[in-house]
């Protein structure tokens, strides 16, 4: 079953990097930077400040949309445009990130997996 709190076979993160403040890049260019970071079983995931671009919005992004990590250059590569991060729903810091959040934040994100 496919798992979207999971990092990719293909990117390799070590225990101890923190993502924090690495910029994040879209398909169609730049989203911002990484707020937050964790790679807990079953519910990776970076939080990215948008900054200015969609007026300061947080968005969660699940590990799985990860395609690569540069950490010589501190960039994370994600396979998203930035029209489906920006309709993505916004990071609610009063839910944590409870079981029920992770699902409707799923229900998102998978239905760009087939």
């Amino acid at each position: 079953m496919y798992e979207m709190w999971t990092y990719r076979t293909t990117v390799v993160l070590e225990p101890a990097v923190d993502l924090t403040g690495f910029k994040v890049e879209a398909k169609d260019g730049s989203i911002g930077k990484v707020d937050e970071s964790t790679a807990d079983a079953g519910k990776s995931h970076i939080v990215v400040d948008t900054g200015p671009w969609i007026f300061g919005r947080k968005v969660i992004l699940p590990a799985q949309t990860i395609e690569r990590i540069d950490l010589d250059d501190r960039v994370v590569y994600v396979d998203r445009t930035k029209e489906e991060i920006k309709n993505a729903p916004e990071f609610d810091p009063e839910r944590g990130f409870d079981p029920t959040y992770q699902d409707e934040l799923g229900g998102y994100y998978g239905r760009y997996y087939s």
